[in-house]
């Protein structure tokens, strides 16, 4: 009985702890309008730090979130246009394998002539979102976000979620510069 009573007696009290959860803060998106030589402008938060490569090719970097995303130029020539479009979808839908779903939000500004498609991919893909932008007859601009890690959806989320609407910001900012402006 004794020996009951010393091992009942021995064991740690349990305690029942509240539910702890990650808390992500990110400074608020400040946007800054953003020149180069190529033949369009747009709008970028002041976090990031912009890379401008050869031919217009853009690497736009986050380096608190370890992210960048990587944006290419491409004139419309001829007939290319379908191509190009269909590469875009297929650089987005490539992922399907490892994506949940894989949303498309059109985007639409006659006022500046940029038509486009937004990709938000979900899951543990390679790469959490994409877009492609056009005028449709001169200028086809398509970018996708990638991160420094492995992709792991759900501790990744607060910053796709944060990334996405910088990436939304800058596909709404997007306009073409007239050929006496310098570029195209």
């Amino acid at each position: 009985m004794f020996l009951v009573a010393l091992l009942v007696s021995c064991q740690e009290e349990v305690s029942i702890k509240p539910a702890g959860k990650l808390r992500l803060d990110y400074p608020s998106q400040h946007y800054s309008l953003m020149k180069t030589d190529c033949p369009w402008t747009f709008k970028m938060n002041n976090i990031a730090e912009m890379i401008v490569k050869e031919n217009c090719d853009i690497n736009i970097h986050y380096p608190q979130m370890k992210a960048t995303l990587y944006m290419t130029y491409q004139q419309v020539k001829g007939d290319n246009l379908e191509a190009l479009l269909r590469d875009s979808q297929k650089l987005a839908y490539d992922h399907s394998i490892k994506a949940s779903s894989i949303p498309e939000q059109p985007f639409v500004n006659p006022d500046e002539d940029v038509y486009g498609m937004f990709y938000m991919i979900n899951g543990d893909a390679a790469t959490q979102a994409g877009f492609y932008v056009t005028d449709s007859i001169n200028h086809f601009l398509n970018g996708a976000l990638y991160f420094e890690a492995k992709p792991n959806f759900d501790s990744i989320y607060p910053a796709v979620m944060y990334l996405r609407e910088d990436i939304r910001r800058l596909i709404e900012t997007i306009a073409w510069k007239q050929p006496t402006e310098g570029g195209s």
